[in-house]
């Protein structure tokens, strides 16, 4: 620890990882532990999210297009092609949810290449002793977002396929069902693999919502360290560490521009990858 009032790395970074949280955390998991600056962040960039698109939407003409009509266009068309490829039957709730989901995804990730001490400066002025301000690099926004795929995907399935044919999906897949006799055996058989089916399904949903929020969580932080990491060499106050905090962190930065895109863009196919699965029927199994 330094004893001359100046703040060491594992301090600065400690700082920087804390949450502006009602509590302190009591275990892996404590839902009476809210982070304010999570909620308020998330938050304000859906409202960014939906208003920018809402102010193009209005200003649409038939004519020549404007640079920000041309750019929405084409992401629309992108979203809509990739739905139509991966969703079967209606799409009406499928491409502009995952339309949402990557450019909303898209903004949180982005304040991820602002300066990492800009908005905690900001929140601490105004009173504020931790902020972090990338939502997706807490665990709770990007597993809270693939539970609401989760959540959306049983429902949808359930209401296109129905009560019958979702509870015949969930038993006779994936590895089919034993064709019933006047042979006990066979009825033993049966409940046996659909018993063993039914758990594979389970713990599919399970490790699809795990790993679909965990791959957007883990990206987002591993940049958000390394951020932190370059910001200390410019604290060394030599030329040798300022020049390698100028040139890591702008070709980190750069680099980060492409993950920011890429890691929304796949958040959005899984989602229609698992809208479109949950509609898929295995009667013939």
């Amino acid at each position: 620890m330094a004893t001359d009032g100046a703040v060491t790395g594992t301090e600065y970074i400690s700082h920087h990882l804390h949450y502006l949280a009602t509590g302190t955390q009591h275990g892996l998991f404590d839902p009476s532990v809210y982070h304010l600056d999570t909620i308020s962040v998330s938050l304000i960039t859906a409202a960014i999210t939906l208003i920018s698109l809402r102010l193009v939407a209005g200003r649409v003409t038939s004519g020549i297009p404007g640079r920000m009509q041309a750019f929405v266009e084409m992401l629309v068309e992108m979203v809509d092609e990739s739905a139509k490829a991966l969703v079967p039957g209606d799409r009406r709730y499928a491409a502009p949810l995952a339309l949402t989901v990557f450019c909303w995804g898209t903004v949180m990730n982005a304040l991820d290449v602002l300066p990492v001490d800009a908005i905690p400066r900001l929140a601490g002025a105004l009173g504020a002793s931790h902020f972090r301000p990338v939502p997706t690099a807490d665990a709770n926004v990007p597993l809270g977002m693939s539970i609401g795929v989760l959540v959306l995907s049983l429902y949808y399935g359930f209401k296109i396929k129905g009560p019958g044919g979702f509870v015949r999906d969930l038993f006779v897949a994936p590895f089919g069902r034993v064709h019933l006799t006047a042979n006990p055996l066979t009825w033993i058989g049966a409940a046996a693999l659909g018993i063993a089916n039914c758990g594979l399904n389970l713990i599919e949903y399970f490790s699809k919502t795990l790993s679909m929020g965990m791959r957007l969580y883990g990206n987002m932080y591993a940049g958000e360290l390394l951020f932190f990491l370059l910001a200390m060499l410019g604290g060394t106050a030599t030329a040798w560490g300022m020049g390698m905090q100028l040139i890591g962190g702008t070709v980190w930065a750069l680099f980060e521009c492409l993950i920011i895109v890429l890691q929304a863009f796949i958040f959005m196919m899984l989602t229609l990858v698992y809208l479109g699965q949950a509609q898929e029927s295995h009667a013939s199994h």
